[in-house]
C-alpha cells in the first residue's frame, strides 16, 4: 500500500510538473524541451483520454482533473 501511494504522489509531482513547464516557451533543442518530453511520455497516456472526454474549452483541465482524482483515490486508501 506504501509504494502505491508513494507511486501516486510521485505521478502528481509529475503531473505539475508538465503544467509548470506547459507555461514556458521551450526551444526545441534545449534541455528543457527534453525534460518535457520524458514528461509528455510519462503523463500523456493518461490525460489524452481525459481531454478527449471533456469538452472543448478555451484551457486544458484534464491536468486539474488527473489531479483532484488522484487526491480523491489517495485519500479513498489512506494515503
Amino acid at each position: 500500500m506504501i509504494v502505491v501511494c508513494q507511486l501516486m504522489s510521485l505521478y502528481l509531482i509529475v503531473v505539475f510538473a508538465r503544467i509548470i513547464l506547459s507555461w514556458f516557451p521551450l526551444a526545441p533543442e534545449g534541455a528543457m524541451s527534453s525534460i518535457y518530453g520524458v514528461l509528455y511520455t510519462v503523463t500523456e497516456p493518461v490525460l489524452g483520454p481525459i481531454r478527449r472526454l471533456l469538452p472543448a474549452m478555451p484551457i486544458d483541465l484534464s491536468p486539474l482533473v488527473v489531479l483532484i482524482g488522484i487526491r480523491i483515490v489517495q485519500a479513498a486508501i489512506g494515503c
